[in-house]
């Protein structure tokens, strides 16, 4: 089988199943910037690397202005592109003769379809790209006389052997199908516009016959040096061996409360409060990674970097020198400009190229203002936990609740995709707010059902024995009845130990 048509773009080639058939017409279509002339030019240029001749042809922008688009992204268009400007006679330009019978529509149509033709023949190019069909379409006038001149254009260029892209940019009154049934493939682009942030921009394969490929939208971006596509991520393509052996914190209390520590390839959830210190526990898991001699990812949505590094210095854990070292990466997120498409390739790229072992995504909360509607956010979520799962990575997602005691509120329930759920609050006791942690669920084994009290101090975190002398703690403000149990001082020998 002959080898298809690369795009340029490796998530694009990755949702066409490794780009385009050659000796083929597809259809690029989307509103005025959405990114088709970008694609267009991505494409013809990984012709040309590949010593292809390739032609394009415009019929709506200058070629100056083509050339400025390319350098704009740091592309030359020289040597195997060519750029064939389809200009309106110098009559149409003079007034008295723009509606004459001497230069009709029909000879216009018939003119424009003609130069295109020839500036083919002269070339013989591999990869075609025509920008754009709404100028046909104006020149058309009608749907039939339309759709004949594209099957013209068809039949022409299949004869060829030549791969042509077409572009359309959805700019007519009345928005037929005509092209879909002709060509090969058809390739939807889409601009959406947040209350809040930039632009979001995706895609989807509508059609192409005869070839599989990922259905769906796929979140893209259009940065200096042109168009980066993220693919739909499905966990199920994604499995690795590994032994599912528990890993400690470092703390001997935490594990306990574990029933031994976390397995490794499975999911936390820590959810509570803001201030209960839901951070904290993850970068312990963390440092206990680091320990290991394993390396962790972390993407921070709510905290400025600098703050939390200072912040957790103070607590003994040095978190820039870690990332210094190479031991762990770490990345402030703006959930404004940020699609979930490109945050779940971020986080795969961490677990591919820096073999990132455990991942912290710090909070969920900053992680759902990227998204559209809560339900995107749950299958987002379960495919990007479940694609963590299979490669062996440990997860760990914070969930701020809404209130401080009392009665609590989640923006978003996703306890149920958690294999681990570790519950902490704010209690009143004795005339002191303190803080208590608990599991309250645990998929891959046993844990214990009680609450211990823990400290955060400048030596971390300092759990103690479980909380038998008060009830109701969880409700944060709890009923003494009987002897109070604490948790232990730095210096008071508790059990801080491995």
């Amino acid at each position: 089988m002959e080898a298809k048509a690369l795009t340029g773009i490796d998530g694009l080639d990755d949702i066409l199943s490794g780009g385009f058939t050659r000796r083929h017409v597809f259809l690029l279509e989307g509103s005025p910037g959405t990114g088709k002339t970008t694609i267009a030019l991505q494409f013809l240029k990984q012709g040309a690397e590949q010593g292809e001749k390739c032609l394009y042809i415009t019929l709506s922008e200058t070629e100056d202005e083509l050339r400025d688009s390319a350098a704009s992204h740091g592309m030359e268009l020289s040597g195997q592109i060519e750029i064939f400007e389809l200009v309106p006679p110098e009559s149409l330009l003079d007034a008295d003769q723009q509606q004459s019978l001497l230069y009709s529509s029909d000879l216009e149509l018939g003119e424009t379809t003609k130069m295109i033709f020839e500036a083919f023949a002269r070339l013989r190019p591999s990869r075609v790209v025509l920008d754009s069909l709404s100028e046909i379409r104006l020149l058309a006038q009608s749907s039939l006389r339309y759709r004949r001149q594209i099957l013209a254009l068809k039949h022409y260029f299949s004869k060829t052997g030549a791969t042509v892209l077409l572009l359309d940019d959805m700019t007519a009154e009345n928005m037929d199908k005509t092209v879909h049934s002709v060509v090969h493939g058809v390739v939807h682009l889409e601009q959406l516009a947040p209350d809040y942030g930039s632009e979001r921009r995706r895609l989807r394969i509508v059609k192409y016959r005869g070839q599989a490929f990922r259905g769906g939208y796929h979140d893209f971006t259009i940065k200096t040096g042109g168009v980066s596509v993220f693919p739909r991520l499905r966990a199920i393509e994604h499995r690795t061996d590994f032994e599912r052996t528990p890993l400690g914190s470092g703390i001997g209390h935490l594990d306990a409360l574990l029933g031994g520590g976390i397995e490794r390839g499975s999911s936390t959830l820590l959810i509570g409060p803001a201030g209960t210190g839901k951070s904290l526990f993850a970068l312990q898991f963390v440092k206990a990674a680091v320990g290991r001699g394993e390396k962790a990812a972390i993407f921070i949505f709510d905290e400025e970097l600098g703050l939390l590094f200072s912040r957790t210095k103070a607590l003994g854990l040095d978190l820039e020198r870690m990332r210094d070292e190479g031991a762990i990466y770490i990345e402030q997120l703006d959930a404004a400009e940020l699609s979930p498409g490109e945050f779940a390739q971020r986080v795969r790229d961490k677990v591919a190229t820096f073999d990132a072992k455990t991942v912290v995504i710090d909070s969920v909360n900053g992680y759902q203002a990227s998204m559209p509607e809560e339900n995107a956010l749950i299958l987002h979520l379960h495919e990007l936990l479940q694609y963590l799962n299979r490669q062996g990575t440990n997860t760990y997602l914070t969930v701020a609740q809404h209130g401080l005691v009392g009665d609590m509120k989640s923006p978003v329930d996703v306890t149920y995709l958690a294999d681990t759920v570790i519950l902490l609050r704010y209690f009143e006791a004795l005339g002191k707010v303190r803080r208590a942690v608990s599991v309250i669920k645990k998929r891959t084994g046993f844990h214990e059902d009680t609450i211990r009290e823990f400290r955060i101090t400048n030596a971390g975190l300092t759990l103690g024995a479980p909380l038998s002398g008060f009830q109701g703690v969880l409700r944060g403000v709890p009923t003494f009845v009987g002897e109070p149990q604490v948790a232990p001082r730095p210096n008071d020998g508790g059990d801080n130990s491995q």
